[in-house]
Protein backbone atom coordinates (compact mmCIF):
# COMPACT_ATOMS: atom_id res chain seq x y z
CA UNK A 1 0.00 0.00 0.00
CA UNK A 2 3.22 2.21 0.13
CA UNK A 3 3.51 4.70 -3.08
CA UNK A 4 7.23 4.28 -4.94
CA UNK A 5 8.90 7.17 -6.58
CA UNK A 6 11.11 6.60 -9.23
CA UNK A 7 13.70 9.57 -10.09
CA UNK A 8 17.10 9.70 -11.99
CA UNK A 9 19.79 11.94 -13.07
CA UNK A 10 23.51 12.38 -13.25
CA UNK A 11 24.29 14.06 -9.89
CA UNK A 12 27.58 14.46 -10.93
CA UNK A 13 28.51 17.25 -8.49
CA UNK A 14 25.73 17.38 -5.80
CA UNK A 15 24.20 20.92 -5.62
CA UNK A 16 21.18 22.47 -3.89
CA UNK A 17 19.05 21.43 -7.14
CA UNK A 18 19.55 17.95 -6.86
CA UNK A 19 18.65 17.87 -3.20
CA UNK A 20 15.38 20.26 -4.08
CA UNK A 21 14.57 17.81 -6.46
CA UNK A 22 14.75 14.79 -4.72
CA UNK A 23 13.19 16.29 -1.56
CA UNK A 24 10.22 17.15 -4.66
CA UNK A 25 9.84 13.20 -5.51
CA UNK A 26 9.90 11.91 -2.30
CA UNK A 27 6.75 14.27 -1.74
CA UNK A 28 5.42 11.91 -4.20
CA UNK A 29 5.32 8.87 -2.17
CA UNK A 30 6.26 7.24 0.79
CA UNK A 31 9.91 5.41 -1.07
CA UNK A 32 11.71 7.43 -3.02
CA UNK A 33 14.30 5.04 -5.46
CA UNK A 34 16.92 7.00 -7.26
CA UNK A 35 18.82 5.91 -10.53
CA UNK A 36 22.15 7.28 -10.75
CA UNK A 37 23.43 7.65 -14.79
CA UNK A 38 26.36 5.14 -14.87
CA UNK A 39 29.88 6.99 -15.73
CA UNK A 40 29.38 5.86 -19.77
CA UNK A 41 26.00 7.40 -19.54
CA UNK A 42 27.25 10.63 -18.01
CA UNK A 43 29.61 11.05 -20.80
CA UNK A 44 27.13 10.13 -23.56
CA UNK A 45 24.63 12.77 -21.94
CA UNK A 46 27.49 15.71 -20.63
CA UNK A 47 30.60 15.36 -22.48
CA UNK A 48 34.21 13.48 -22.26
CA UNK A 49 35.14 15.49 -19.37
CA UNK A 50 32.62 14.23 -17.13
CA UNK A 51 31.47 12.72 -14.80
CA UNK A 52 33.65 14.71 -12.44
CA UNK A 53 32.71 12.19 -9.68
CA UNK A 54 32.53 7.81 -10.63
CA UNK A 55 29.32 6.07 -10.42
CA UNK A 56 29.98 4.47 -7.00
CA UNK A 57 30.39 8.21 -5.61
CA UNK A 58 28.03 9.93 -6.92
CA UNK A 59 25.76 6.77 -5.83
CA UNK A 60 27.44 7.19 -2.08
CA UNK A 61 26.22 10.94 -1.95
CA UNK A 62 22.97 10.26 -3.27
CA UNK A 63 22.13 7.75 -0.76
CA UNK A 64 23.58 10.01 2.26
CA UNK A 65 20.22 12.18 1.44
CA UNK A 66 17.40 12.03 3.99
CA UNK A 67 14.43 11.92 1.48
CA UNK A 68 16.37 8.69 0.11
CA UNK A 69 15.29 4.86 0.06
CA UNK A 70 17.22 3.35 -2.03
CA UNK A 71 19.39 3.61 -4.84
CA UNK A 72 21.23 2.07 -8.43
CA UNK A 73 23.57 2.91 -10.69
CA UNK A 74 21.56 2.06 -14.40
CA UNK A 75 24.07 1.56 -17.70
CA UNK A 76 20.85 2.79 -20.39
CA UNK A 77 20.75 6.23 -21.65
CA UNK A 78 17.09 6.66 -19.95
CA UNK A 79 14.84 4.72 -17.16
CA UNK A 80 12.66 2.94 -19.47
CA UNK A 81 13.75 -0.55 -18.11
CA UNK A 82 13.82 0.56 -14.09
CA UNK A 83 10.17 1.56 -15.19
CA UNK A 84 9.08 -2.05 -16.67
CA UNK A 85 11.32 -3.06 -14.08
CA UNK A 86 10.27 -1.55 -10.62
CA UNK A 87 6.85 -0.67 -11.85
CA UNK A 88 6.66 2.63 -9.78
CA UNK A 89 3.50 4.71 -9.05
CA UNK A 90 5.24 7.82 -9.54
CA UNK A 91 7.94 8.80 -12.16
CA UNK A 92 9.45 12.46 -11.13
CA UNK A 93 11.47 13.64 -13.43
CA UNK A 94 13.45 18.12 -12.52
CA UNK A 95 11.54 21.41 -14.12
CA UNK A 96 13.82 20.79 -16.77
CA UNK A 97 11.01 18.75 -18.10
CA UNK A 98 7.75 18.75 -19.01
CA UNK A 99 5.61 16.54 -19.32
CA UNK A 100 5.55 16.42 -22.70
CA UNK A 101 9.23 16.09 -23.34
CA UNK A 102 10.31 13.24 -20.30
CA UNK A 103 11.80 10.93 -22.84
CA UNK A 104 9.68 7.82 -20.57
CA UNK A 105 6.67 9.40 -21.04
CA UNK A 106 5.10 6.71 -23.44
CA UNK A 107 6.15 3.86 -21.38
CA UNK A 108 4.97 5.35 -17.90
CA UNK A 109 1.75 5.63 -19.66
CA UNK A 110 1.38 2.54 -21.25
CA UNK A 111 2.68 1.19 -17.25
CA UNK A 112 -0.32 3.13 -15.84
CA UNK A 113 2.81 5.17 -14.23
CA UNK A 114 2.22 8.79 -13.41
CA UNK A 115 4.46 11.61 -14.09
CA UNK A 116 5.30 14.31 -11.93
CA UNK A 117 7.57 17.44 -12.62
CA UNK A 118 9.24 18.19 -9.15
CA UNK A 119 11.94 20.33 -7.79
CA UNK A 120 12.82 24.05 -8.12
CA UNK A 121 13.14 26.33 -11.13
CA UNK A 122 16.58 24.98 -13.09
CA UNK A 123 18.07 27.84 -11.56
CA UNK A 124 21.11 25.28 -10.62
CA UNK A 125 23.39 23.03 -12.70
CA UNK A 126 26.85 20.88 -12.50
CA UNK A 127 28.21 22.89 -15.52
CA UNK A 128 27.36 26.34 -14.27
CA UNK A 129 28.96 25.67 -10.73
CA UNK A 130 32.01 24.10 -12.75
CA UNK A 131 32.15 27.05 -14.19
CA UNK A 132 32.24 29.43 -11.46
CA UNK A 133 34.92 27.59 -9.81
CA UNK A 134 36.84 27.79 -12.76
CA UNK A 135 36.65 31.55 -12.89
CA UNK A 136 37.12 31.90 -9.29
CA UNK A 137 40.51 33.30 -8.18
CA UNK A 138 42.51 30.78 -6.66
CA UNK A 139 45.27 31.68 -3.74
Amino acid sequence: GRRIVLANGCFDILHVGHVRYLEGARKEGDILVVGVNADAGVRCLKGMNRPILDENARALLVAALRAVDYVLVFPEPNVESLLELLRPDVHAKGTDYTEATVPERATAERLGIRVAIVGDPKLHSTRDLLDSIRKAPHA
